[in-house]
């Protein structure tokens, strides 16, 4: 029981607020870039790296798609759509999902789905199919970025969310520079 008159006791197993703040990785008192901070840093941001990529490099593949899977700009764009339309879906669902299934567990979901779909793109030998797994990456892609950012948020105290979110950033303006580069040096080899 606690020393306050009228107060409620503790609930059995419950941690005191300073002791729990020490084990926290946003505890201010005991904060240090480690090694574990740099992994989560590095790791979120190569997977939205990716994701920033995907969405720029097909923009320079396009008239390449066209003629190898004989395809019209119409059709084509149904490409690009398709993916953007299953991240519009999957974006408000994110915070319900990684409250349902935890952040980690949906993140590395998300990456694993994203990279699955990503290699069927490559395989894919038609408009139609090349299509569907677009969708099926987009739904995965969808979460990268909200979730990464939730996962920074949660790796750092408020007063050094800065540092966390600097690196980070660098991934995601090295992005959209690297995209269509890529994008073109694949298509022309």
């Amino acid at each position: 029981m606690s020393g306050e008159p009228g107060a409620l006791p503790a609930p059995e197993g419950a941690r005191d607020g300073k002791a729990e703040a020490a084990h926290s990785l946003t505890s201010e008192e005991h904060y240090r870039l480690d090694f574990r901070r740099l992994v989560i840093v590095f790791s979120v941001m190569l997977a939205v790296l990716l994701e920033i990529i995907d969405t720029s490099i097909i923009n320079v593949a396009v008239p390449t798609m066209m003629g190898n899977l004989g395809a019209t700009l119409d059709e084509i764009d149904w490409v690009i759509t398709s993916y953007i339309i299953a991240i519009v879906i999957v974006l408000p669902l994110t915070g319900w999902m990684a409250n349902r299934f935890g952040r980690k567990r949906y993140f590395v979901t998300s990456i694993l789905i994203f990279t699955a779909a990503s290699a069927m793109c490559g395989a894919s030998q038609t408009v139609d199919t090349l299509i569907f797994w677009r969708i099926v990456q987009g739904l995965g892609g969808g979460a990268l970025m909200a979730t990464a950012h939730a996962i920074l948020v949660e790796s750092f105290p408020p007063s050094k969310q800065g540092v966390g979110q600097a690196i980070f950033g660098v991934g995601a303006m090295i992005g959209p520079a690297l995209g269509p580069t890529l994008g073109g040096w694949l298509t022309d080899n």
